[in-house]
């Protein structure tokens, strides 16, 4: 190595990521992490520099986490305890040790759902994280009708008949109406409770200046679901490089199966406008699988500390 050196103030992170991260989902946005950065507000460390003879520049996006006493991804917004954003990366890791990141950065580094196109060559150090799920329109021909077809017979038999069930009580769809961000946090609060993303009020201001930032730039979409006259679900996302990415939700518990509705909704509206992929995000949640969605694994990273046992 030329050397690490670590950047902490806020305008050089910021110009080192637009100059060296790739752009490829909603996250890789600078404006999208820095409303997270602004209100968790978590000292930064971007550790940066050159593999000798390659010329190749290093980037690893870090803050650090005083609670959980290390170092996360950039920006360090946490739920639980853990990180939420995904699709992170290490930017130009090969011809790098381990040992030099440990070293420049002094304490233990912990990153979680870092894309496998971004893993350093580090064997043993990174490990599966959580399964991502996702929607590709184009591997059934834009055809939502075609798709439907791929589940067997006795599922889609059923999941027909959940949906009929909840049509039958009248099911109407609108769409982009801020008016129904509110409600949806509170259905995702009465459902979740301390588990929920918006019980953490530096999570609940971010997440309410990211809808700021998807709105002015053309990117928001939110859809709602009512039953009945009833608002029943809503669901909040981004569309950016011919991605849909759902980001969060809530539903009324009264209706049961709303979840699958509206997930259909969004799968069908993709077709229809030819989007390349709907990100589901992670979580283990059953649907998931039974919707036949494609799985991508995020891998975590864990780097102990000088005074830990050696690598």
């Amino acid at each position: 190595m030329t050397g690490l050196s670590i950047i902490s103030d806020p305008e050089a992170c910021r110009a080192v990521w637009e100059r060296l991260w790739p752009q490829q989902c909603v996250f890789d946005l600078w404006p999208v992490r820095h409303c997270f950065a602004r209100h968790f507000d978590r000292p930064s460390f971007f550790v940066t520099g050159e593999a000798a003879g390659t010329r190749r520049p290093f980037l690893l996006a870090l803050s650090w986490i005083e609670e959980e006493g290390y170092f996360g991804h950039f920006p360090g917004e946490t739920w639980q305890g853990k990180t939420w954003i995904e699709q992170n990366k290490i930017i130009g890791a090969q011809g790098l040790s381990p040992e030099a990141v440990i070293a420049a950065v002094k304490g233990k580094i912990k990153i979680r759902y870092l894309d496998a196109d971004f893993l350093p060559p580090w064997n043993g150090q990174s490990r599966v994280d959580e399964t991502g799920y996702l929607f590709y329109p184009p591997a059934h021909d834009f055809s939502f009708e075609r798709y439907r077809q791929s589940f067997p017979g006795k599922s889609r038999k059923k999941l027909g008949q959940e949906m009929a069930r909840l049509e039958a009580l009248g099911v109407s769809f609108h769409h982009d109406d801020p008016a129904d961000i509110g409600p949806m946090m509170e259905m995702n609060l009465s459902t979740f409770g301390r588990m929920s993303y918006f019980h953490d009020s530096r999570f609940f201001a971010a997440f309410t200046d990211l809808i700021d930032f998807f709105k002015k730039q053309g990117m928001l979409r939110i859809t709602s679901v009512k039953i009945g006259g009833r608002l029943a679900a809503v669901d909040v996302g981004a569309v950016w490089n011919n991605t849909y990415t759902v980001m969060a939700g809530g539903t009324d518990a009264e209706f049961t199966g709303v979840a699958k509705l509206i997930n259909f909704h969004h799968i069908k509206w993709a077709c229809e406008k030819r989007l390349a992929s709907v990100d589901f995000l992670c979580g283990d949640f059953s649907w998931k699988t039974r919707f036949r969605l494609a799985e991508r694994p995020l891998y975590q990273l864990c780097l102990p500390d000088t005074a830990d046992t050696p690598l």
